[in-house]
């Protein structure tokens, strides 16, 4: 790999390695309701995702997109899906269901393969024929386990999909869409802040010294990953980012069995283990795919020449 490419993998790591590790970050914040964290989390990543474009410059390109209600209702969109998203992982954190944001975030790019089928008319390769079937076989296998369908993995994966479909329609790079979607989530966000400091265990009265930093922290904790995978994205080949984005549930899944205790009996187990299956199915036929048209290309050049 050349710098450029090993600074974007670097970049990449970090961010995913953030992105995981920062359950345990929400797992310190399990006292308050996933209400309240979610408006402290969208007032606090205002004020930094608001200093952070304006220091860039690129604040009137986020006001302009506002102003367009095309862009406006792209960007209304994107936030309602993130804050779905936010909800969820959260939610699922702080009343210890740290394993099924793991399987949310395995399903996640298996979801955004099914969207590209039925919504982006995109044809499905053998092999991802074999992967969707693998999902649904460990759909079956997780669901008799948990006794219930996991619809919260189905929440958090399928927000976090179509977030991704969505963002493709806003015409704004990732930091500043960002920004754009919590300014318009910024109203009600700041009045479930001041409703949290008010009401009867709320932030006011159950905070300590130290939640108060740990609130004041949601801002950097949303903007930090996604400056560095801003900084990968454009130099990382995505059949390398996708692969190494599985380090964010890989780290869920461990925290969640090993750290936090949850239980992994053998029928989860083995429905993890088809999700992860159906992975590396698509992740090996994507690089082989990849390789073979660099190879094509390669071959391209030489007979030109």
């Amino acid at each position: 790999m050349d710098s450029r490419t090993t600074s974007g993998v670097r970049s990449a790591v970090i961010a995913y390695a953030l992105w995981g590790s920062f359950t345990a970050f929400w797992k310190l914040l399990n006292e308050f309701s996933a209400v309240d964290l979610i408006g402290w989390r969208v007032v606090a990543a205002v004020i930094v995702l608001w200093v952070l474009t304006v220091s860039r410059g690129h604040m009137s390109n986020v006001m302009t997109g506002m102003k367009d209600p095309k862009v406006r209702r792209f960007l209304l969109l994107a936030a309602g899906l993130l804050v779905i998203n936010w909800s969820t992982y959260v939610g699922a954190i702080i009343s210890g269901r740290v394993l099924e944001t793991a399987l949310g975030y395995f399903l996640a790019p298996l979801i955004t393969m099914a969207i590209g089928v039925t919504v982006l008319g995109e044809r499905l390769s053998p092999i991802r024929m074999l992967a969707i079937t693998l999902v649904i076989t460990s759909i079956a296998i997780l669901t008799v386990s948990y006794g219930a369908v996991p619809w919260l993995a189905f929440a958090l994966g399928g927000s976090w999909a179509f977030y991704g479909l969505v963002k493709r329609r806003v015409p704004l790079g990732p930091i500043d869409s960002l920004t754009g979607e919590v300014t318009m989530l910024l109203p009600v966000a700041a009045a479930v802040v001041i409703l949290s400091l008010s009401r009867s265990g709320g932030a006011g009265e159950i905070a300590s010294g130290f939640d108060w930093v740990l609130l004041g922290a949601t801002g950097l904790v949303t903007a930090a990953p996604l400056l560095l995978f801003a900084h990968a994205a454009p130099r990382v080949p995505f059949t390398l980012l996708g692969p190494i984005g599985w380090m964010v549930p890989i780290i869920n899944f461990l925290l969640g069995w090993l750290a936090y205790d949850e239980a992994m009996t053998p029928a989860r187990f083995i429905g993890f283990a088809t999700v992860w299956l159906a992975l590396v199915a698509v992740a090996i036929e994507t690089v082989l795919k990849a390789r073979g048209q660099r190879i094509q290309s390669d071959h391209s050049i030489a007979v030109n020449r």
